[in-house]
């Protein structure tokens, strides 16, 4: 109604003030404009175009402006923004008192909408719109850097014992096994690994096996533990716990990914809270590189390299660790 848009107006208005004398802030707000567009048209009601017109006025940006808004840009932008959370199926935490059990939440997801929705993500479905289209992409350069770096190494994982955490429908379980590895890969969601199997079973791979657990649940003794874009379900104080246990199933060294948490993201939270948030999905954590670095020296790791994946809808930090 008439009294909500005033308000969202004056609240735009406000925070585009606040960020005027911030260069790359600045190239960011036009970015969360053009993107809240393309989240909300053509059904966006007119008073919010109003809306958003005023802010592009009131920051004065045009395509003038002394800033190159590249993909890493970009994708700091929509770590918190409604159409990326909603595409990839997450939204913005909540407080501890109002949030609701993350491993039951995310249990129930991805049995439910988000099985549907990432099974044709991690496929060749041509059911998927241009933004999960982005996600699987960005998503398949993070599982190719670990392939690669897998590749550099020796024997690669011949031979190999490999542990693939949170390993969704397999997309890095059933390379790996090709690659001659004996992989014990497990997921949260009871449909997912069963997916992950028949695709196995599919591609006459005899050396994976798949189960439904959460990660807490898996024990054992691996030469090697991956555990990719499973990190953003962890707030950052059970982080710390999540590594030890992945440092504690390693003999070797370590594969994990994580969204990063910087500046840019958390100032663009207050952009992206003005917008209406996806119902049935889990919350998203960010986690700040030094954090993780930390947790992973804690469990008797060290990093060897890292990568950022950073597309328009896709952005995740991988590192490869190594035992002490």
């Amino acid at each position: 109604d008439n009294k909500k848009s005033r308000s969202f107006t004056t609240k735009l208005s406000n925070i585009s003030s606040d960020l005027q004398n911030i260069p790359m802030a600045r190239a960011l707000v036009l970015a969360a404009v053009a993107s809240s567009a393309a989240a909300f048209s053509p059904a966006m009601p007119k008073p919010i175009q109003a809306a958003r017109q005023q802010v592009v006025r009131n920051v004065d940006l045009t395509l003038s402006d002394p800033v190159v808004l590249g993909g890493g840009a970009v994708a700091a932008l929509v770590a918190t923004h409604p159409l990326w959370l909603s595409a990839l199926g997450l939204k913005k935490p909540e407080s501890e008192a109002e949030a609701k059990d993350d491993i039951t939440e995310v249990r129930e997801y991805f049995n439910t909408v988000g099985f549907d929705r990432w099974n044709k993500i991690y496929s060749d479905s041509d059911e998927v719109n241009s933004v999960q289209m982005d996600i699987r992409d960005g998503h398949q350069v993070t599982i190719d850097t670990v392939l690669g770096w897998v590749d550099e190494t020796g024997n690669g994982v011949d031979g190999k014992t490999v542990c693939d955490l949170g390993c969704g429908v397999g997309s890095l379980s059933l390379p790996l096994a090709q690659r001659g590895a004996k992989v014990s890969a497990s997921d949260i969601s009871a449909a997912m690994a069963k997916e992950a199997e028949a695709r196995c079973k599919a591609a006459g791979i005899e050396t994976a096996t798949f189960s439904a657990a959460g990660l807490e649940d898996v024990s054992g003794q691996y030469d090697t533990v991956t555990c990719i874009d499973v990190m953003i379900h962890y707030p950052t104080d059970k982080m710390q716990d999540m590594v030890s246990h992945l440092a504690g199933l390693s003999n070797e060294r370590l594969f994990v990914s994580f969204a990063p948490k910087t500046p840019q993201y958390v100032l663009l939270k207050k952009i992206g809270e003005l917008f209406p948030g996806p119902s049935k999905t889990t919350r998203a954590y960010l986690h700040p590189e030094e954090a993780v670095v930390e947790a992973l020296d804690k469990s008797g790791f060290i990093v060897k390299r890292r990568h950022l994946t950073a597309s328009k809808f896709y952005f995740s930090t991988l590192f490869e660790a190594v035992k002490k």
